[in-house]
Protein backbone atom coordinates (compact mmCIF):
# COMPACT_ATOMS: atom_id res chain seq x y z
CA UNK A 1 0.00 0.00 0.00
CA UNK A 2 2.90 2.59 0.71
CA UNK A 3 4.00 2.33 -3.22
CA UNK A 4 0.50 3.35 -4.02
CA UNK A 5 0.17 6.06 -1.40
CA UNK A 6 3.80 7.45 -3.28
CA UNK A 7 2.03 6.94 -6.72
CA UNK A 8 -1.34 8.64 -5.85
CA UNK A 9 0.90 11.81 -3.95
CA UNK A 10 3.42 11.92 -7.07
CA UNK A 11 0.52 12.17 -9.28
CA UNK A 12 -1.41 14.86 -7.29
CA UNK A 13 1.88 16.80 -7.02
CA UNK A 14 1.95 16.79 -10.52
CA UNK A 15 -1.66 17.36 -11.48
CA UNK A 16 -1.80 20.47 -9.62
CA UNK A 17 1.63 22.09 -10.70
CA UNK A 18 -0.17 21.14 -14.55
CA UNK A 19 -2.85 22.86 -13.43
CA UNK A 20 -1.06 25.97 -11.93
CA UNK A 21 1.06 26.20 -15.10
CA UNK A 22 -2.39 25.98 -17.15
CA UNK A 23 -3.93 28.88 -15.12
CA UNK A 24 -0.37 31.37 -15.35
CA UNK A 25 -1.16 35.01 -15.40
CA UNK A 26 -1.42 36.69 -18.41
CA UNK A 27 1.03 39.30 -19.37
CA UNK A 28 0.33 42.79 -18.26
CA UNK A 29 0.46 45.41 -21.11
CA UNK A 30 3.04 47.20 -19.61
CA UNK A 31 5.07 43.77 -20.00
CA UNK A 32 4.96 42.49 -23.50
CA UNK A 33 7.54 41.97 -25.33
CA UNK A 34 7.43 43.41 -29.09
CA UNK A 35 10.58 43.01 -31.44
CA UNK A 36 12.10 46.30 -32.97
CA UNK A 37 9.27 45.77 -35.89
CA UNK A 38 6.16 45.40 -33.44
CA UNK A 39 5.81 41.54 -33.29
CA UNK A 40 5.01 39.51 -30.49
CA UNK A 41 6.55 36.40 -30.48
CA UNK A 42 5.22 35.00 -27.04
CA UNK A 43 1.51 34.28 -26.18
CA UNK A 44 -0.25 36.69 -23.69
CA UNK A 45 -1.55 34.07 -22.14
CA UNK A 46 -0.05 30.65 -22.76
CA UNK A 47 -3.36 29.41 -23.90
CA UNK A 48 -4.17 28.88 -27.54
CA UNK A 49 -6.77 31.74 -28.59
CA UNK A 50 -10.11 29.92 -29.48
CA UNK A 51 -10.78 31.60 -33.38
CA UNK A 52 -14.87 31.36 -32.73
CA UNK A 53 -14.37 33.75 -29.69
CA UNK A 54 -11.94 35.72 -31.46
CA UNK A 55 -14.75 36.35 -34.87
CA UNK A 56 -17.08 37.59 -32.74
CA UNK A 57 -14.44 40.19 -30.95
CA UNK A 58 -13.96 41.47 -33.87
CA UNK A 59 -17.30 41.84 -35.18
CA UNK A 60 -18.93 43.08 -31.65
CA UNK A 61 -19.45 47.25 -31.65
CA UNK A 62 -18.86 47.36 -28.10
CA UNK A 63 -15.60 44.78 -28.01
CA UNK A 64 -13.12 44.95 -30.41
CA UNK A 65 -15.12 46.38 -33.51
CA UNK A 66 -12.60 45.63 -35.94
CA UNK A 67 -14.97 45.23 -39.08
CA UNK A 68 -15.86 49.39 -38.52
CA UNK A 69 -12.43 49.76 -40.26
CA UNK A 70 -11.69 46.63 -41.98
CA UNK A 71 -13.23 44.52 -44.38
CA UNK A 72 -13.48 40.73 -43.58
CA UNK A 73 -14.73 38.71 -45.92
CA UNK A 74 -14.99 35.63 -44.08
CA UNK A 75 -17.20 38.32 -41.39
CA UNK A 76 -19.98 39.09 -43.89
CA UNK A 77 -22.52 38.26 -41.35
CA UNK A 78 -21.69 41.12 -39.76
CA UNK A 79 -23.02 44.96 -41.18
CA UNK A 80 -20.93 47.80 -42.16
CA UNK A 81 -17.55 46.37 -42.59
CA UNK A 82 -15.27 49.62 -42.54
CA UNK A 83 -12.73 50.75 -45.89
CA UNK A 84 -10.32 52.94 -43.30
CA UNK A 85 -7.72 49.88 -42.41
CA UNK A 86 -6.72 47.66 -44.96
CA UNK A 87 -9.08 44.53 -45.82
CA UNK A 88 -7.83 41.54 -43.67
CA UNK A 89 -8.53 38.63 -46.41
CA UNK A 90 -5.64 37.00 -46.35
CA UNK A 91 -3.90 38.64 -43.27
CA UNK A 92 -2.11 35.32 -42.71
CA UNK A 93 -0.14 35.52 -45.92
CA UNK A 94 1.08 38.52 -45.27
CA UNK A 95 1.98 38.48 -41.75
CA UNK A 96 3.18 35.79 -38.94
CA UNK A 97 1.32 35.10 -35.91
CA UNK A 98 3.54 36.84 -34.30
CA UNK A 99 3.49 39.98 -36.33
CA UNK A 100 -0.51 39.74 -36.01
CA UNK A 101 -0.28 39.39 -32.37
CA UNK A 102 1.65 42.57 -32.00
CA UNK A 103 -0.43 44.51 -34.47
CA UNK A 104 -3.34 43.71 -32.70
CA UNK A 105 -1.86 44.25 -29.43
CA UNK A 106 -0.25 47.96 -30.25
CA UNK A 107 -0.10 48.47 -33.86
CA UNK A 108 1.74 51.86 -33.63
CA UNK A 109 4.76 49.37 -32.75
CA UNK A 110 4.49 48.52 -36.34
CA UNK A 111 2.97 51.76 -37.95
CA UNK A 112 3.87 54.62 -36.15
CA UNK A 113 0.87 56.93 -37.85
CA UNK A 114 -1.71 54.42 -38.24
CA UNK A 115 -5.44 55.35 -36.33
CA UNK A 116 -5.97 51.75 -35.00
CA UNK A 117 -6.08 52.08 -31.70
CA UNK A 118 -3.96 50.07 -29.45
CA UNK A 119 -6.02 47.19 -28.15
CA UNK A 120 -3.42 46.32 -25.15
CA UNK A 121 -2.05 49.11 -23.81
CA UNK A 122 -2.86 50.93 -20.62
CA UNK A 123 -0.35 53.72 -20.31
CA UNK A 124 1.60 56.61 -22.58
CA UNK A 125 -2.26 57.93 -23.46
CA UNK A 126 -2.82 61.69 -24.31
CA UNK A 127 -5.78 62.48 -22.71
CA UNK A 128 -7.39 65.31 -23.94
CA UNK A 129 -11.23 64.99 -22.43
CA UNK A 130 -10.95 67.54 -19.72
CA UNK A 131 -10.14 70.39 -22.19
CA UNK A 132 -13.73 69.49 -24.34
CA UNK A 133 -15.95 67.21 -21.94
CA UNK A 134 -14.59 67.72 -18.35
CA UNK A 135 -14.61 63.58 -18.75
CA UNK A 136 -11.61 62.44 -19.01
CA UNK A 137 -10.94 59.51 -17.39
CA UNK A 138 -8.06 59.82 -14.27
CA UNK A 139 -6.19 56.80 -13.20
CA UNK A 140 -5.24 53.62 -14.90
CA UNK A 141 -7.20 52.30 -17.73
CA UNK A 142 -7.84 48.52 -18.81
CA UNK A 143 -6.97 47.61 -21.59
CA UNK A 144 -9.53 47.50 -24.47
CA UNK A 145 -9.34 43.99 -25.19
CA UNK A 146 -8.23 41.58 -22.38
CA UNK A 147 -4.90 39.32 -22.94
CA UNK A 148 -6.87 36.28 -24.08
CA UNK A 149 -9.69 38.35 -26.21
CA UNK A 150 -5.89 39.69 -28.32
CA UNK A 151 -5.07 35.57 -28.48
CA UNK A 152 -8.91 34.64 -29.71
CA UNK A 153 -8.38 37.35 -32.54
CA UNK A 154 -4.94 36.17 -33.23
CA UNK A 155 -6.12 32.76 -33.77
CA UNK A 156 -9.16 34.41 -36.01
CA UNK A 157 -6.93 36.16 -37.98
CA UNK A 158 -4.01 33.23 -38.59
CA UNK A 159 -6.90 31.51 -40.35
CA UNK A 160 -7.54 34.34 -42.96
CA UNK A 161 -5.51 32.91 -45.81
CA UNK A 162 -5.90 33.59 -49.62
Amino acid sequence: MGGNMKLSTTLLAATVLAAGSAMAEPVAPADVQFDEYGAVAESLTGQPGDPENGAMVMKTKSIGNCISCHEVTALNDAPFHGEIGPTLDGVADRWSEAEIRGIVSNAKNTYPDTMMPAYYKVDGFVRPGNAYTGKAPEGPLDPLLSAQQIEDVVAFLVTLKE
